[in-house]
């Protein structure tokens, strides 16, 4: 494994390492310049003045967390793995827009770690990026995360550091919306994972062996994680890498499935977060249409559909009604055998075992990139400051993912860097040219998808097609954009969108 690439390096370098290369690289940025740049660091007092024009309620919402070992049981599997407050899926955090959220996190683990707030334009500091906006927390050690809600959705949290998202340490984050003009009668937050960690082997064995790349594959090796020949034509082909033996729908596999209790006629918001490391997931109730509301936390204009596919790291809102009886709620994976579910029950029926359940999921079926914006969430017509062309490059081959063929390297963390300055409307073409689908995230913003598509933080870009987008840059730091795929960006498919005076 080339390790100059992996985010197991950013454990390398430390936060002050980094600020100073900020400066001592500020030749290799591709915006030209005939003097050194000064890049607004995490540190700058520019952050905390942002954060205090931002509105507040003057509540504070606080939960701990712990990330530890426990032990549990998978699809009927003993194992022993890492999660938050000693779970697959760590607490369900709530708060409303304008709250500030206050979270000390103690690390039990034996290795540094750190919690990331997916899809929250948040202050710099607090990102959870180790050695781009701060320390990692050290084995042992705590750390305060602080900041204020300014958008209200469907957001998660999660490690950054190495493969530890793909051990358990993820969790829902539930903004409110103190005026939501959505009707509904109940909530249902739901968890997606691939899992096979205690049952295959771990994580990083599973990176380890991919990195060896499809090349080594006929040389008469074993290959325990490698999985060959899932397809997807909604993805555009290969479907994924890893070979997942269980599919969890809120920490639970198919043996046993969650309940969840309503009355017929109820609207069921739907909040669904896909925490996979390399599964999308197709979603729906057989024979039923959903109505899909929301993506990534913003409205969008309303549409019915017969299922929905969620890319790793894209969150989805829906509305069901309930008919009489069980419902069962599918998670199909995309290109891949097994199956996730959940069931409501009004109280009468009988519950549909596994076997019988249908194996796919057809008709009208979309994703969180093909929406559109709700007006309200449009953002105002702007012609672009400055315009970033990001090639996703890389192959299975050699499995060296990467943008625009640079290998991400913290050694140079600004090397290649996509300079932006505050007040600036950005204009991305993120053109893939790789023969894989990646599901591409943005750190600290959204932005709105080409011809008043949705308003998103992840978006899934298909195999040579180009996505183009743009976002605001009202929100200073250094924040890092990368494919969402756990084990693609441990091999180096990161950048990294540096705000410069």
């Amino acid at each position: 494994m080339n390790s100059s690439v992996t985010r197991r390096t950013f454990l390398g370098a430390s936060f002050a390492t980094a600020a100073t290369a900020a400066l001592a690289s500020c030749s290799t940025s591709t915006a030209p310049s005939t003097s050194p740049l000064k890049r607004i660091l995490p540190t700058d007092r520019l952050i905390s003045q942002y954060e205090s024009a931002r509105p507040s309620t003057g509540n504070t919402v606080t939960q701990q967390l712990t990330a530890g070992v426990f032990d549990t049981a998978v699809a009927g599997i003993a194992l022993s793995t890492w999660g938050y407050n000693g779970a697959l899926n760590g607490p369900v955090i709530r708060a409303r827009t304008g709250d500030t959220l206050n979270i000390p996190v103690t690390n039990l683990l034996a290795e540094p770690t750190s919690v990331h707030w997916h899809g929250l334009a948040l202050r710099n500091d607090a990102d959870g990026v180790p050695d781009i906006t701060q320390p990692a927390i050290a084995a042992g050690d705590n750390f305060d995360y602080r900041f204020r809600l300014n958008q209200p959705g469907t957001y998660w949290y999660h490690s950054h550091v190495d493969m530890q998202r793909e051990r358990g340490l993820s969790g829902a984050l539930i903004i409110e919306d103190p005026r939501e003009p959505l009707l509904y009668d109940q909530e249902w937050v739901i968890m997606l994972d691939d899992w096979l960690d205690g049952i295959t082997g771990t994580p990083n064995e599973a990176l380890d062996e991919l990195s060896m790349g499809m090349d080594m594959s006929g040389m008469n090796m074993p290959m325990t994680h490698m999985l060959m020949g899932a397809s997807s034509t909604y993805l555009g082909g290969d479907a994924g890498d890893v070979r997942m033996p269980a599919h969890l729908f809120n920490g639970k596999a198919a043996e046993d499935a969650e309940v969840l209790q309503s009355s017929a006629g109820n609207r069921i918001r739907l909040r669904i977060i896909n925490a996979a490391g390399d599964t999308a997931y197709r979603v729906g109730v057989p024979g039923q249409k959903i109505t899909l509301t929301h993506t990534d936390g913003f409205p969008v204009q309303h549409i019915d559909v017969d299922a929905v596919v969620v890319g790793m790291g894209e969150r989805i809102d829906a509305i069901l009604t309930v008919p009489d009886g069980y419902t069962p709620l599918l998670a199909l994976p995309e290109g891949k055998v097994g199956r996730a579910y959940g069931l409501i029950s009004t109280g009468s029926g009988t519950a549909p075992v596994a076997a019988a359940l249908p194996t796919s999921l057809d008709g009208v079926v979309s994703d969180g990139g093909r929406l559109k914006a709700d007006e309200s969430v449009l953002l105002t017509a702007k012609t672009p400051d400055r315009v970033h062309t990001m090639r996703l490059t890389g192959s299975m081959g050699k499995y060296n993912w990467s943008i625009n063929e640079r290998r991400f390297d913290m050694k140079k963390p600004f090397a290649g860097a996509f300079d932006i300055k505050v007040g600036e409307r950005v204009k991305i073409k993120m053109v893939n040219d790789t023969a894989m689908w990646h599901p591409m995230h943005l750190h600290g913003h959204s932005f709105q998808l080409n011809g008043n598509g949705a308003r998103k933080d992840t978006v899934i870009v298909r195999p040579k097609e180009t996505v183009t987008m743009q976002f605001d840059a009202d929100n200073p730091g250094q924040w890092i954009a990368h494919c969402h795929n756990a084990y693609h960006a441990e091999q180096g498919m990161l950048g990294l969108f540096s705000y410069v005076r």
